[in-house]
């Protein structure tokens, strides 16, 4: 598999994780009755701090494949720039 699908797939896991969290926690307080812009805060809270222990390690595989891209894409970048202060 390509490596930018690897990137791709776990930040699309991650993100899709936070909004399915996001909205159970919208539902939840829809039922016990809260509304508008405060259902709306109160679930990014709630959502917000359920999903640091819950999604610790997809959110590890995430940041992990970022960082592997960036170090790869600096170690070409330096080795372009080594090959062209040799000319």
């Amino acid at each position: 598999m390509h490596y930018s699908r690897v990137i791709m797939r776990a930040t699309l896991a991650y993100t899709l994780l936070r909004l399915l969290l996001f909205f159970a926690a919208a539902l939840v307080l829809a039922l016990f009755g809260v509304h508008g812009l405060t259902l709306l805060a109160v679930a990014l809270i709630v959502s917000s701090i359920i999903s640091v222990p819950l999604l610790s390690k997809v959110r590890d595989r995430m940041s992990t494949s970022l960082t592997r891209k960036i170090d790869t894409f600096e170690s070409r970048l330096d080795e372009g720039t080594k090959a062209e202060d040799v000319d």
